[in-house]
């Protein structure tokens, strides 16, 4: 856990105070908006809040009121309904006079629609915060307001960028029958695919050994697994979320035998492939940092049983659960 927020540790300067406004049940669409205009905001310095938008006609005196609490420089209002989501850019002058909106659409039919909404909307934010002094530096140039016009769509590359997040943590793992149960160190790579989907890596091993005994000797079990997959677990401004993933690799299960006086012992391994399902929920706190709590199963071929003279005495991944705890984060 240390060397993960030693990995975490750098971090970002801002200079002005952002608010996005989602809708409170926002379609798919407009919840991958929410997601790429919280990247956008975060890559060029700003401080990003998150609030859901009035349940009232009075958006203005909503946006005010909001604007004066948090001390808000800019918001980003998200307005769903149709086929595609639109960006209403509130800038609010601290009292010296007219707050400003705009309004920010996408482009029917071209190519990651969402995308460059998202970053046309934060562009414009920063380009009138830099008029202001209050934006930092940033090495694209801030583009001007859209129009409609396919022809003016933007050309230059997405400054959306894969994320790299790590986690360590501990497993514990049983089987139902048996009772092999074991603690293990547990440490996890994730990287980003999209808003929502990361690629996963994630490994246990060299923990506890449970010990198993009959009227002919004993043995130690010992279990170590890698595995690679897909899960729902890409940053999100949502502090509570569900996470769920799948994933294969492979388990190596060893066994180390003790004879009594009469039987002879000996030690054995095995590697098997091992499918893995998880369920489970993420916190997130410190906008980069994550608390992670997960159920797994585990289902490996061929399986595993252990035994000591002719009484079967653990069978591993017919099938073996986990539950894990982790702390990690992003950047």
């Amino acid at each position: 856990m240390v060397l993960s927020l030693l990995f975490l540790a750098p971090a970002r300067a801002r200079a002005a105070t952002v608010l996005i406004v989602r809708p409170a049940a926002p379609s798919p669409a407009a919840a991958e908006t929410l997601s790429r205009l919280h990247g956008e905001l975060l890559a060029v310095g700003l401080a990003v809040d998150v609030a859901v938008g009035p349940d009232h006609a009075d958006t203005r005196a909503w946006m005010r009121r909001a604007a004066q609490e948090r001390a808000l420089d800019a918001a980003l209002e998200i307005l769903d309904g149709g086929p595609l989501p639109a960006v209403d850019v509130w800038i609010f002058s601290g009292g010296s006079g007219e707050d400003q909106v705009s309004s920010v659409v996408a482009v029917p039919g071209a190519e990651n629609a969402v995308e460059q909404l998202a970053i046309r909307a934060v562009d414009f934010v920063r380009s009138i915060l830099i008029e202001r002094h209050l934006g930092a530096p940033r090495a694209r140039e801030p583009a001007p307001p859209p129009a409609l016009s396919r022809r003016e769509e933007p050309t230059r590359p997405s400054s959306s960028r894969p994320r790299l997040g790590v986690a360590l943590g501990a497993a514990f793992l049983t089987s139902p029958d048996g009772g092999a149960a074991a603690l293990a160190p547990l440490a996890r790579v994730e990287a980003t695919l999209g808003a929502t989907l990361a690629l996963q890596l994630e490994g246990a091993g060299l923990g506890t050994r449970p010990a198993f005994a009959s009227k002919d000797g004993s043995a130690t079990l010992a279990r170590q697994y890698l595995l690679a997959g897909v899960c729902t677990c890409a940053p999100s401004p949502r502090r509570l979320r569900p996470i769920f993933a799948v994933g294969a690799g492979a388990l190596h299960t060893s066994a180390e035998g003790r004879a009594a006086p009469s039987a002879s012992a000996h030690d054995v391994a095995r590697w098997s492939l091992l499918l893995q399902a998880t369920l489970g929920a993420r916190l997130t706190f410190l906008e980069d940092y994550e608390l992670s709590l997960a159920a797994h199963a585990q289902l490996a071929q061929p399986y595993v049983t252990v035994y000591v003279g002719d009484a079967a005495v653990a069978t591993v991944g017919r099938p073996t659960f986990a539950l894990t705890l982790t702390l990690g984060g992003w950047r």
